[in-house]
Formats: structure tokens, sequence, C-alpha cells
């Protein structure tokens, strides 16, 4: 296994990851890249869905080295009797565990919470569902799209004469699993101030925390009846904001909604009378007015290409920027500046660049140590190394498929 030495707050933390596709392997990642110690488990023979997602190179999905990246991997088929036996000698030695079956799958096979923790009982439990461990929905097979669907958020993404709009990446899966990295930190804080006895479980479903995000909905809703609609990229509760095509095509973005902002905006293009306008004097006007203001300053960018509006924006102090692509991103100094894009020594294509460590912590930052590796890589660093199995279970673990 290549790669530096793991950096980072969570050295010496180990996390076992028994989880496929996005959101399970992802809380995973998130501590894998500051510095815990994770150990995924995949099917022998079947391996992690993830491996398969494109764009492909020479057959191998780039995918996969993202999203397998800091994780030393080992095939056991959890749905063997020798597979569970050995499952629950891991989870002995780890702090975290990640499991993203269906609700009840783990219980089925002997392995939940209540069984684990009698094993090791300081274990946090990261269970990431559909729906969550309880309710009428819990026995669904739960994704990221449908999860996503069923917060609201695509009821009012979109244009009103356009259907509802469904997010493009893993939105739901991977907020889903901050939300179960957060969880699992929290709980080995608290474990550690009760003196490192017991852990806990932490059950994150993939729609409650995207509607966490939404702040405004549900209150809005309850007091006011409020349904909130599609508006573009207009927001109900400030203006200006959207999007406006410069002369040379590129799409540029504004908000301006404070009224010294909004100001500054108008002297800025030419039309400081607007700044002191009844109609757009202050926000709640400008939202009520938003048709009259974009017109405005859509047609003030339509004169001027993407950097001449940039350059006379950035002077007047305005908030704004283009809506990049990833060419764009990968030649713009910001991302450079912060490092954002990493570079990656890998085996089968020399230097990969994926995204970085986020956030940054000044005294203990995380690294991308390596990326996702082939299927079983570290069995036996793992299995003969930790474990202490002698070659000849390795064997025989194999020649039964249960590794």
């Amino acid at each position: 296994m290549s790669g530096a030495a793991p950096s980072g707050p969570l050295v010496g933390l180990r996390v076992l990851e028994a989880a496929n596709m996005a959101a399970g392997p992802f809380v995973a990642s998130l501590l894998g890249d500051f510095g815990a110690d994770v150990i995924k488990i995949e099917h022998p023979v079947h391996g992690d869905p993830m491996r398969q997602w494109g764009p492909f190179k020479e057959g191998i999905g780039l995918t996969w080295k993202v999203a397998a990246r800091n994780k030393r991997l080992i095939t056991l088929d959890l749905n063997r009797p020798r597979g569970q036996e050995l499952f629950k000698r891991l989870v002995a030695k780890v702090d975290v565990l990640v499991e993203n079956f269906r609700p009840g799958t783990m219980e089925r096979w002997g392995l939940g919470y209540d069984a684990l923790c009698k094993l090791n009982p300081g274990i946090v439990m990261v269970r990431v569902s559909g729906y969550g461990q309880q309710g009428p929905y819990s026995q669904r097979p739960g994704y990221g799209t449908v999860a996503e669907a069923m917060t609201g958020i695509p009821s009012f993404t979109g244009f009103p004469d356009g259907p509802p709009v469904l997010s493009a990446f893993a939105l739901a899966d991977t907020v889903a699993a901050l939300f179960g990295a957060l969880g699992a930190l929290m709980a080995l804080v608290e474990r550690q101030r009760n003196g490192d006895s017991q852990g806990q479980m932490v059950d994150v479903s993939l729609f409650e925390p995207l509607f966490r995000l939404v702040e405004s909905q549900a209150i809005g809703y309850d007091q006011l009846g409020i349904v909130k609609q599609r508006r573009g990229n207009r927001l109900e509760e400030d203006a200006p904001r959207n999007a406006y095509r410069a002369s040379d095509g590129v799409w540029i973005t504004i908000s301006a909604s404070s009224d010294q902002t909004f100001r500054r905006l108008m002297q800025a293009i030419g039309r400081p009378e607007l700044g002191t306008d009844p109609r757009f004097a202050d926000n709640a006007c400008r939202v009520k007015n938003q048709d009259e203001l974009d017109q405005v300053i859509a047609q003030w960018f339509a004169g001027r290409t993407c950097a001449e509006a940039e350059s006379v924006l950035e002077a007047a102090d305005v908030v704004a920027g283009p809506i990049f692509d990833i060419e764009g991103i990968f030649a713009h100094p910001q991302y450079a500046a912060r490092q954002a894009i990493v570079e990656v020594s890998d085996e089968a294509f020399g230097l990969l660049r994926m995204q970085g460590v986020v956030p940054k912590l000044a005294r203990t930052p995380g690294s991308v140590r390596f990326p996702g590796q082939d299927k079983g890589a570290q069995n036996e660093a793992v299995y003969v190394g930790e474990l202490g199995l002698s070659r000849d279970e390795l064997a025989s673990l194999r020649a039964d498929h249960v590794i």
C-alpha cells in the first residue's frame, strides 16, 4: 500500500466499514481523510457496486479511486457463519462501525448493535439507511434520489414553467454522510467524557439530514401556510439573486440582498438612482419587484464580457462570480492556492488529481494518502497480520468463498 503515513486529529481511531455505494462509505471516507484507520469490507464476489461507476479509464472506474481513498480493503461475506465470526473479531478491535444495510439485516445475521456492544461496549455504530431504523418506511430500499424527492427540495428547485429538478450528484447521500460523521464524532466525545466505557448507536436516514438544511420550510408552512414554489435562480427571501449571461456567453451570479450591497451594485452598473428608488428601497421591496430589477441588471451584463463585468464589480466590492465548469475549476488560482485539488500517487495511472481534504485544520491537517485499491488488497495484512490467522486458515477461507 503506497502513500504517506496517516496524519490528522483522528490518527489512532479505528473504523470498520460494512457499507456499499455512497452514503455509508462517505462517512468512513471523511474520517479516513483525517487520519482514522479505515478497514472497508466488500463482498468477495460482487464487491462494492461503486466500483462500476464511471467514468472509466482502461476499464477501471475512476469514481472508485476517490470513494475508497485512505481505506484498507478486505473481502468478507457477512451472510456466512464463518464470515460473521470474523466480523465479530474485527468489531472487537475498532472504535466505529459504519453500516448501511436495510434495517433488520444486521440483526438477522446476529450482528445488530445489541449483540456487538456485548463484544465491544465502546463501539459507536453508525447506521445509515434510506428512512431510518424505525417508521412505516424503514423496510423500504433507500436511495438518495428518492430521499431527495422526499425532502421537498426538488419541488421548489427549477424554473416555474419546468418540472421539478433533482441534483446532478449524490446530494442526499453526501449530506447524510456529513451528519453521520458528525454523529460518530459526537458519540466518541461523549464516550471519552464518560470514561470510554460505553458507545452508542447513531441512526442516520438519507432524507432527514437534507431536510434539516431547508430551515424555513417547516416553520414557514406551520405558521403561515407557505408552500415554496420553483423560482429558477431567484430566491423568495432576497433580491437581487440570479445568474446573468455576459456577452461572451459566460453566466455570472450575484447576491446583493443587503441595502448597502445593493446600492454598491447600482452604483457599479451606472444606475445609482435605483439605489434609493422606492421600488427597491429594501430587500422586501426588491423581492416584490424582481422582474424590473432583473431586467436592468441582465441588460448591463449582456453588454460586457465576463472579465469586464468581474473587473467592474470587484472594484465596487460587489459579491459576484462566474459559474465554473470543471475545466475552469482546474485552471483557477483560488483552487490552487487552497489546495482544493490534490495530486495522489496511483499504481495504475501514476498521478491522479482529486478533491482535497475539507476542512483545513491548522495544526493537525488531514491528507489523501492513497486512492481506492483492488478488491481484497489488504486481506493478508488484516487477517494474518492483525487477527492472527494462519496462511492455511486464509487459504481455507478463500476456498470456502468467505473472503
